[in-house]
């Protein structure tokens, strides 16, 4: 089974995703901003978020965290590696923070920085890669100033809120994650 240990950085630590988040998780997609930048269309029962829960808890091709504030168990959002390709040494990343509150507080760069630091040196990948919307310029900013490079647009991808949507595909090499 895949280790996924405990991250800790200055403001925040990173636990494994267990069955017990469901609900937390689960109260987060109603959060409309969230549910705007990442993109979700779907809706969800409580039900199918303790059945992912579960099985992302046991999987070996992804490592699913919860985001916490140092000496607080509180979900706050997630940072994933998952789609993990162990013969090409590549993954592909995805970060949501779980409400308005928890935003503009550091919290998700600093997750996004243990989870790059854990993948690259603890994982041995080679290559992590992500897609973001153009509607969401904040991610866009953070992703470019952790090092990750822009490689296209996928046009027209996402129709939401009655228009389509571009996504920008950006990777990070290890050789280039100091």
């Amino acid at each position: 089974m895949l280790e996924k240990p405990i991250l800790t950085g200055e403001k925040i630590y990173l636990r494994p995703i267990t069955p017990a988040d469901a609900g937390a998780m689960f109260a987060s997609l109603g959060d409309e901003e969230s549910m705007y930048l990442t993109g979700t269309t779907q809706s969800f029962t409580l039900e199918q978020v303790e059945a992912f829960c579960e099985r992302v808890a046991h999987a070996d091709d992804r490592v699913d965290y919860a985001i916490c504030r140092l000496g607080d168990p509180q979900y706050l959002g997630e940072v994933v590696l998952n789609e993990i390709d162990w013969d090409n040494h590549s993954a592909h990343f995805r970060t949501a923070i779980s409400s308005n509150e928890n935003r503009n507080k550091g919290y998700g760069q600093e997750a996004i920085k243990l989870i790059l630091d854990y993948g690259f040196k603890s994982l041995k990948l080679h290559r992590i890669e992500l897609e973001v919307y153009e509607f969401n310029p904040r991610a866009l900013h953070v992703y470019e100033k952790l090092g990750f490079v822009k490689e296209g647009v996928l046009r027209d991808i996402l129709y939401f809120k009655e228009r389509y949507h571009n996504a920008v595909k950006m990777s990070l090499l290890a050789n280039e994650w100091v």
